[in-house]
């Protein structure tokens, strides 16, 4: 585990390092008092956690974890400060923790165990929808497997739609941005049968000119974010749907 720590006040670097090899021995540790220098560092190391005073002249260290992140977007992040009205912020970019000075090994050993123990999003349904990171589809936590990879796009910009009823022109023109009206009847017909296999084909509504995802037939981690699901929320590291070049998630 490769572990950064960043603070620009000497002595509070100097105890919180103390407290972080007394609970994680083994880490590889990074340490700065320039934010600067520590932003430097993670264009060429990818760490696993960092841990980041708040309250720095240069960076503060809200700036700097957005910027850690997009080098490394999984990078769990927990803010170490004397203040506590920054809460609210570290929330929006997905920190990971949050702990008030005076750091000691009881709160170092708390945070690190929250990171090794997020809780698995329920799976109440046959169908389970992966939309964090790459987009996957599971039945009752086995892959499903589509005929085409254009079935499994046309089913994720379904559940990206979040159960809005969408018009066979608006998909053309979302994923090809040209008529293909005979292959996205092919598509069509794939997911259906693929889902109908798996005695979920009511999870897929189609009439008339139109198609869309019945959303409480299925389990989505991004349909949990949004309902501020905890879990969900320490599951999204800024990727959705990552092999697809149109989604955008609104967070």
């Amino acid at each position: 585990m490769k572990i950064l720590l960043v603070d620009d006040e000497q002595l509070q670097l100097i105890r919180l390092e103390k407290a972080c090899r007394a609970v994680i021995p083994s880490a590889d540790y990074f340490i700065f008092t320039n934010p600067v220098k520590a932003l430097e560092e993670s264009e060429k190391t990818k760490f696993d956690v960092a841990f980041l005073d708040i309250e720095m002249p240069s960076i503060k260290g809200i700036q700097l974890a957005k910027k850690l992140k997009k080098n490394n977007p999984l990078l769990s992040v927990i803010f170490v400060t004397a203040y506590t009205d920054y809460a609210l912020q570290a929330f929006n970019i997905h920190a990971s923790g949050y702990i008030t000075k005076p750091v000691n090994e009881a709160k170092i050993k708390e945070e690190i165990e929250n990171l090794k123990n997020i809780s698995p999003l329920p799976t109440t349904k046959k169908l389970q929808v992966k939309c964090f990171g790459n987009f996957e589809v599971f039945c009752k936590g086995e892959p499903v497997k589509f005929s085409y990879k254009k079935s499994k796009e046309v089913f994720a910009y379904l559940i990206d739609r979040e159960g809005s009823a969408i018009n066979i022109n608006e998909l053309n023109a979302v994923l090809w941005e040209e008529d293909h009206p005979s292959y996205l009847r092919n598509l069509i017909a794939d997911i259906q049968k693929t889902l109908k296999s798996l005695d979920c084909e009511d999870v897929f509504v189609k009439r008339h000119n139109e198609c869309y995802i019945d959303v409480d037939k299925i389990d989505c981690d991004a349909y949990e974010y949004k309902k501020d699901n905890p879990n969900a929320v320490r599951l999204y590291r800024g990727e959705y749907m990552m092999q697809y070049s149109w989604p955008i998630f609104d967070e």
